[in-house]
């Protein structure tokens, strides 16, 4: 059994749970009800509209928009 960590924006999704008590398909749902919003509009309304750091603002949003181009 490999001991593999996770990379990228998922990395911050334990942190994110944890500091603003609500899961990560929540916020990805939330910044799927902005679309066709570009990426920095999105983090900034995570940002101004629900408290999130920039870091985790832009994980949400660069995970989730990766998630739907594939």
């Amino acid at each position: 059994m490999t001991d593999e960590r996770i990379k990228g924006p998922a990395s911050y999704f334990p942190s994110i749970e944890k500091t603003y008590g609500r899961p990560v398909a929540e916020w990805k749902s939330l910044v799927r009800q902005h679309y066709p919003a570009k990426h920095m509009e999105l983090v900034a309304m995570l940002k101004t509209e629900h408290g999130l750091g920039h870091g985790h603002a832009n994980a949400i949003v660069a995970h989730t928009l990766a998630e739907d181009k594939a």
